[in-house]
């Protein structure tokens, strides 16, 4: 006389299989939507490094009474200038960290003259790091004249 009765079961290959296709389809669906929207965070947060970039470039053009050369170029706002004129006026570091890539790990572009009137231009790449570029590639920033 049998008093227990073996009732565990499993799950089917087709169950499993079921299950796999369908965590496949929502990958499918959702995946590309999250990719636009970290690509779109990535602009942004360009365009407000570029923007606090240009403040601090700003506040270094008071106290020196110009903008970087293309040669001094960025680096200028950490680390003092070796002319003993301008190196008297400078009260820098003007950032707080160190120099950052842009959100694509690319360097920041500087570059003199800045178009439509601007004394400089300060800008990133976007996505693909080339000049120019549409959507999440084109340049974002203050562009150099074209």
């Amino acid at each position: 006389m049998q008093l227990f009765m073996n009732t565990q079961r499993g799950f089917t290959l087709l169950e499993m299989l079921v299950v796999l296709v369908i965590i496949g389809l929502l990958a499918g669906l959702v995946g590309p939507r999250l990719l636009g929207q970290v690509d779109g965070a990535k602009v942004k947060t360009a365009t407000v490094q570029i923007k606090m970039l240009k403040g601090s470039l700003e506040t270094m053009r008071l106290d020196i009474g110009r903008f970087p050369t293309k040669e001094e170029g960025l680096a200028l706002l950490r680390v003092a200038p070796s002319d003993d004129k301008i190196k008297t006026l400078w009260k820098g570091p003007y950032l707080d960290e160190d120099l950052r890539n842009d959100p694509w790990n690319h360097p920041y572009q500087y570059s003199l003259p800045g178009s439509d009137g601007q004394p400089f231009a300060l800008y990133s790449f976007g996505a693909d790091g080339q000049l120019g570029g549409t959507e999440y590639n084109a340049d974002i920033g203050y562009l150099p004249p074209r």
